[in-house]
């Protein structure tokens, strides 16, 4: 956790303050790799960079992750892997979050009451997360950001502020308090308990819509080889290289 720390201080004074002095790569290098980025002090310069392309294309490898945002497991799987991988390969990949996981939903008038896996702070780092994704293209970063932080909950409003400076913060509680982020939770509780085959433990990962022991395991030992593999249109530069871990740390669904 300290290196990632370290890491999101390094982004945020690479852009307060430009190029890093130990920079040694020219401009149109500086987003080549998620190295390269960070050690140029414009990882933030190159997130903000990929989202003016487009990336949503029909032969792009579509990974979902489900999950629930203090499951030790997810957090590193989101963090250590799918982040990074994304970096590399927004390119030829998109990414689609369904914060709910092992939750229980249940019916209260109108609304939605929800129960966690890991107890009420985890059901409302859900609900940020959810209300994120909804009201800003920087959601993932920002997510990040909190996953790999000490306290997932207490740095959401500054990794908020690092990522998306216009962003409300006010606003984002107001989606979490109010109808709007009940009914986009209410959405995730569809979307996760139509899964097929059913969950029993998260992170779980769909690749192309799909789920199999196979994929999930080649997903948790090394995202990259797996999108790079599965991509039909022609390899970008950055498939040459690679980031495997290998994370089998699961909040089983009990």
């Amino acid at each position: 956790m300290k290196a990632v720390l370290l890491l999101v201080l390094t982004v945020w004074l690479g852009s307060q303050f430009g190029e890093s002095a130990s920079c040694p790569h020219p401009p149109s290098k500086w987003c080549s790799s998620l190295d390269t980025a960070i050690q140029c002090g414009v990882l933030k310069h190159c997130l903000l960079s990929n989202y003016t392309r487009s990336h949503s294309t029909d032969d792009s490898v579509k990974v979902a992750l489900y999950y629930e945002s203090l499951c030790p497991g997810c957090r590193l799987f989101l963090t250590e892997m799918l982040f990074p991988t994304w970096l590399l390969l927004n390119e030829i990949m998109t990414v689609d979050l369904v914060p709910y996981g092992n939750a229980q939903e249940k019916p209260d008038g109108q609304k939605y009451v929800y129960v966690c896996q890991h107890g009420e702070e985890e059901c409302l780092g859900n609900m940020i997360e959810t209300c994120l994704l909804n009201m800003t293209q920087m959601a993932f970063p920002i997510i990040f950001c909190m996953e790999s932080s000490t306290d997932v909950i207490k740095s959401a409003q500054s990794c908020a502020g690092l990522y998306s400076p216009e962003l409300s913060w006010d606003k984002v509680m107001a989606c979490v308090k109010g109808d709007q982020g009940n009914q986009l939770m209410h959405q995730n509780a569809v979307r996760t308990e139509a899964l097929k085959p059913p969950h029993n433990y998260v992170p779980w990962i769909t690749i192309n819509g799909d789920h199999t022991e196979e994929l999930q395991t080649k997903a948790t030992t090394s995202l990259f080889t797996l999108v790079c593999s599965m991509y039909k249109g022609p390899k970008p530069d950055a498939c040459g290289g690679s980031v495997k871990q290998h994370y089998r740390s699961y909040c089983r669904n009990e």
